[in-house]
């Protein structure tokens, strides 16, 4: 690892003779990702010309009538190297003046060799405060000195459970964490555990490479996001969203979720955490509030844009163009404005979630003791609010919504 290397390595080359209209060519990474959609049309509708990449056969991203032109990458989940050679060539090959990454393991790829993409403006912070965020440890860490609940947790760095090992603080059910969610060529998921033997099992399933791994309590509650802005030191956008449904129904990415006025205790909590790091680019800080007692507690941090980013562009929060506008020396004012009560639905994934809660049990699903039954599930995915948005489909741009549903159809039926 190379630590504090700058990874917005230049200015991007401005296009001459266009005026203040200027508009800049932007390589959007990791096409097949819902998040890589929004940022496409964002970006898309600021005016810029607009390439995608990805491994994926059939990217979702790529079907925008924002694309221009499309490019195949290695998977930077395999290959990080021949991942960044692709984007090399991309860059050569359509003369872009910006390269976005949009997953993980995308920024890690980029981030960890900066010499590749010189000359070439990556919105992010460097590799060193990159890594040291997707590290949930070290966040974890971080926040408690600074004076930020987290969940009571023990780590394990091999998968041996002695009898009795966890405390009375972190009481069954339990859930576990790998401390970095993209090591050794995969991602690893958050995972649950009844009783002692169930841990010891789950722990048992999970490669070397997983470990250290964080067995936390579980903290019941609403999840609250808590979406930041923040380049050179200063704060360009803020936004909050509650997730009302996630898949898998355990708990994962958001598939319906509103926007939330911003809780100022939690915007001052994680502007303080990001300030700890020397943070610059964006940000999602997730908390849950235990519905005991009201404390929120930090769950951790997404250091790159999140599956609900649409719901944030929708409310009036547009991140990816006030990101590209700030790393590229053009900031805009400082956007704390937005709608409340917005409401973004992941249809396909929604659906997966209600499929999900109608063939399996609460148990089986490692759900919380405060989850809706099955019959609030089915009557609540029938019911259409004023306010909601869907995520993949618009009319200016109805594409993708085919793309994405003949991918879902494909994956139900096997072909």
């Amino acid at each position: 690892m190379r630590e504090g290397i700058a990874l917005v390595n230049a200015r991007p080359r401005l296009r001459r003779g266009i005026g203040p209209k200027t508009f800049m060519r932007i390589l959007v990474t990791d096409a097949e990702q819902r998040s890589a959609l929004a940022v496409v049309r964002s970006l898309g509708r600021a005016g810029h010309k607009i390439v995608t990449c990805s491994h994926a056969p059939r990217p979702l991203a790529a079907s925008s009538r924002y694309v221009s032109s499309h490019a195949h990458s290695a998977n930077p989940l395999l290959d990080q190297v021949r991942f960044v050679d692709d984007l090399v060539a991309a860059v050569r090959t359509y003369e872009c003046d910006v390269v976005f990454p949009v997953t993980e393991q995308a920024h890690i790829a980029i981030l960890t060799q900066p010499e590749r993409l010189a000359g070439v403006c990556v919105p992010s912070p460097d590799a060193d405060v990159f890594l040291r965020v997707a590290d949930k440890d070290a966040v974890l860490a971080a926040a408690k000195a600074v004076g930020i609940a987290t969940p009571n947790q023990l780590r394990f760095d091999a998968p041996y459970v002695a009898s009795g090992a966890l405390p009375d603080n972190i009481p069954f059910p339990v859930v576990l964490k790998p401390a970095r969610s993209v090591v050794g060529g995969a991602k690893h998921v958050v995972r649950y555990a009844a009783d002692e033997s169930e841990l010891e099992r789950q722990l048992e399933s999970l490669p070397p490479e997983a470990f250290p791994v964080l067995v936390q309590q579980r903290v019941v509650g609403p999840g609250i996001g808590i979406f930041l802005l923040i380049w050179n030191g200063q704060t360009l956008a803020v936004f909050s969203h509650r997730r009302l449904r996630e898949n898998p129904p355990s708990g994962g990415g958001s598939v319906y979720s509103e926007s939330t006025a911003a809780d100022e205790r939690l915007v001052e909590q994680g502007r303080r955490l990001l300030e700890h790091f020397s943070w610059r680019g964006l940000a999602m800080i997730e908390f849950k509030i235990d519905r005991a007692t009201g404390t929120p507690y930090l769950m951790e941090i997404n250091g790159r844009v999140w599956g609900s980013l649409q719901l944030a562009i929708d409310a009036g929060v547009d991140f990816p163009a006030l990101l590209v506008a700030a790393a590229c020396g053009r900031p805009s004012r400082a956007n704390s404005q937005y709608r409340i009560g917005v409401r973004l639905r992941s249809w396909w994934p929604d659906v997966d979630h209600l499929l999900a809660r109608v063939r399996h049990s609460p148990a089986r699903l490692s759900l919380p003791p405060d989850a809706p039954d099955r019959s609030t599930v089915i009557r609540d995915f029938f019911r259409w609010r004023r306010g909601d948005h869907m995520e993949t489909f618009r009319f200016h741009d109805p594409a993708p919504f085919f793309r994405d549903s003949a991918d879902w159809i494909r994956r139900r039926v096997g072909f």
